[in-house]
């Protein structure tokens, strides 16, 4: 039996956390940082919401999945229940390769194409967190970026990864953590986390400024 929660209680034992995320990625981050959370989904729209730089865009899309949240548990009295500090956690992820924004690939084609592009070369990946406090209305967020610069990719791994399908749920087809990928990256500039989907040291400092004003 798993009996480290006993060991290392909840960070957030004062307070509650939802990570509006359904990223396994995310979920993992959140989690080894200590903290116990809820999930929700906000399932809006991303590809309706345009900015040109991709700084702007994973803030305005992490926001918007927030404002997505926040109606849903408006609309059943959820906010008006909770009777301690809420955190809600939004965050977004865009790739940018040669300029260019790469959200997640629209097909396998797509996808192979993007595996083949960062092979012996790189990609920026901007990644954004947005802490809300449903209890004050207090909205803190942030941006990060770190560049991955990546060995040859030989065809049969990227053959095998189009084949498991896990790489169109990802920004840009970009996987750091899959055990495929990860033997094959040859530099990360920034942070594994930021990579990931979850930037930890941005993170705790929005959650922290976010308390602050509760």
């Amino acid at each position: 039996m798993d009996d480290s929660h006993l060991r290392f209680p909840p960070k957030n034992q004062n307070f509650e956390i939802i990570l509006g995320s359904s990223s396994k990625a995310r979920r993992e981050i959140l989690a080894e940082m200590g903290y116990e959370f809820t999930i929700m989904s906000a399932d809006i729209d991303e590809q309706s919401i345009r900015k040109e730089r991709p700084e702007d865009l994973v803030m305005v899309l992490a926001e918007a999945k927030a404002d997505a949240i926040m109606k849903k548990l408006k609309s059943c009295d959820q906010v008006e229940e909770m009777s301690r500090s809420t955190l809600l956690i939004t965050a977004d992820t865009v790739v940018v390769y040669q300029g260019a924004i790469r959200e997640k690939p629209s097909s396998e084609e797509e996808a192979r194409k993007f595996i083949r592009d960062y092979s012996g070369g790189s990609g920026k990946v901007v990644g954004s967190v947005v802490v809300t406090n449903l209890v004050t209305g207090s909205r803190k967020g942030g941006w990060e970026s770190a560049e991955v610069y990546f060995l040859e990719i030989p065809d049969e791994v990227i053959d095998s990864l189009i084949e498991e399908g896990i790489t169109l749920n990802v920004a840009g087809g970009l996987m750091l953590e899959h055990p495929l990928i990860l033997p094959l990256v040859d530099t990360v500039v920034g942070t594994a986390d930021c990579v990931m989907g979850l930037s930890k040291t941005l993170t705790e400092k929005l959650i922290q400024e976010a308390l602050v004003e509760s």
